[in-house]
């Protein structure tokens, strides 16, 4: 793969390239331009200085009685012109003597044009002019003035305005690649810094990413620390999760284990023995699947469907316990996590609250601050929670107890899953007359 500051500092070589040859390429059409308006003034100048110092002949033809431009007196010097009558040229220029150029365009009066002439391997540039000629004695006679200039001057200038223009302007591309080279340096050295800081996490010189970084990629380091994060936590809870596991096994095992030695195993013990076992192995699997990680990376998930199918599911479960449910989710409330922790969140809740409510159970769900995250609150009229146990109802997931069906495994799951995203779970006394449970979970 082509490393980004390359595909970036070929792209902007193009981009160069590509502007530099544009501006060339007008700047170049410009200055044909103004060489092809200076040219056409000179040959205009020329005409006029002609026909001012011009007079009628006797026999009716226009002569110019001086040369006003030293260059038509001179053979070869690159100015020329021609007067020409109804029947032929009338008169041509000293300047013409060593040069075949025989114009044959007669114009009416009034009326010019210019064209371009190739003649013995020589370019001219030349300016008709028709013109009616009047005397005060009543003579009048119609001409046609020529003249016309060497092109050699014209493209001589041309070339050296494109040798300056296209050399300065390679050398403002070299400088321009140059400076674009330091910039993208310049501004992707805060990856190259990422990319080093994950090497020394990679080698264990560092735990996160603790670097000064730009606005642009803040987000990023802020996800790769929060997945960083994810991934200790993760590992600590999966040891930690084995480790109570084997904990939670020891004591059944070794009942089992006693019992066959000694010959007295009772059929009803090894029972009850294998459905502490089997308990032990699904609590611990059920908080091995509330691992934060999912809450890290997952889209937000509307909290309205969800909690619908949890309220059937439950309504189902117990058929023999009918409940009334008021229920207010405002239509923007989201959990920031995966769908199966919004059912685990929602089904031990309200589990807790079918189980020990008596008719009544209040659910409000809404957004925690205008930036997002939400809040959550589940209200029953059962018993409540002594405030002085609130805590220990929430850490009971470590505590021998947590083996007895529906004394707060799922709210252990519950308050788990609100501490890996920074969240909390209060409990508090409801005006129902039971517990409140209040969680807020904070958006990204």
């Amino acid at each position: 793969m082509i490393s980004l500051r390359r595909r970036l500092l070929s792209l902007a070589g193009l981009v160069v390239l590509f502007f530099i040859g544009l501006t060339g390429t007008v700047l170049d059409q410009a200055f044909r331009q103004s060489l092809d308006r200076a040219q056409m003034e000179r040959l205009q100048g020329a005409v006029y200085t002609l026909l001012a110092a011009a007079h009628l002949s006797d026999d009716a033809q226009l002569l110019p009685q001086t040369l006003p431009d030293a260059r038509l007196s001179t053979p070869g010097s690159g100015l020329y012109a021609v007067i020409l009558g109804r029947t032929g040229p009338v008169w041509r220029s000293p300047s013409l003597l060593t040069l075949d150029w025989e114009p044959e365009a007669f114009l009416p009066a009034g009326e010019s044009r210019s064209y371009r002439h190739e003649s013995n391997g020589m370019a001219l540039y030349a300016l008709a002019y028709g013109l009616s000629w009047e005397e005060a004695s009543g003579r009048q006679a119609e001409f046609t003035l020529h003249v016309a200039e060497d092109t050699a001057a014209y493209q001589a200038q041309l070339a050296a305005f494109r040798a300056s223009l296209w050399g300065w302007l390679a050398v403002a591309a070299i400088a321009l690649l140059l400076t674009q080279l330091l910039v993208l340096y310049w501004s992707l050295q805060p990856l190259s810094a990422v990319a080093r800081d994950l090497r020394d996490i990679e080698c264990g010189r560092a735990t996160m990413l603790q670097g000064r970084y730009p606005l642009e990629i803040t987000g990023l380091v802020r996800s790769l620390n929060r997945l960083l994060q994810s991934e200790r936590r993760r590992t600590i809870h999966y040891r930690d999760t084995l480790a109570n596991l084997a904990h939670s096994l020891k004591t059944p095992l070794t009942v089992l284990r006693n019992a066959l030695e000694s010959g007295q195993l009772e059929p009803a013990e090894a029972l009850e023995q294998i459905d502490r076992i089997d308990a032990s192995i699904q609590y611990q699997l059920r908080r091995a699947a509330a691992s934060h990680h999912h809450l890290l990376l997952s889209a937000p998930q509307p909290v309205a469907p969800v909690l619908e199918r949890v309220l059937r599911a439950l309504a189902k479960a117990y058929a023999d316990k009918p409940m009334r449910v008021d229920s207010a989710v405002a239509a923007e409330a989201s959990f920031p996590g995966s769908e199966g922790d919004l059912m685990e969140v929602l089904g031990n809740l309200l589990d807790n609250a079918y189980k020990w409510g008596r008719r009544h159970i209040r659910i409000e769900a809404r957004p925690l601050t205008a930036q997002g995250g939400l809040l959550l609150i589940v209200e029953d009229d059962g018993p409540g929670i002594d405030p002085a146990a609130a805590r220990a109802v929430l850490e009971r997931g470590v505590r021998a107890d947590e083996q007895v069906p529906g004394q707060g495994i799922g709210l252990a799951v519950v308050a788990e899953l609100a501490a890996n995203v920074n969240g909390q779970v209060q409990i508090e006394r409801s005006e129902l007359g039971g517990a409140r449970f209040r969680l807020e979970l904070p958006g990204w």
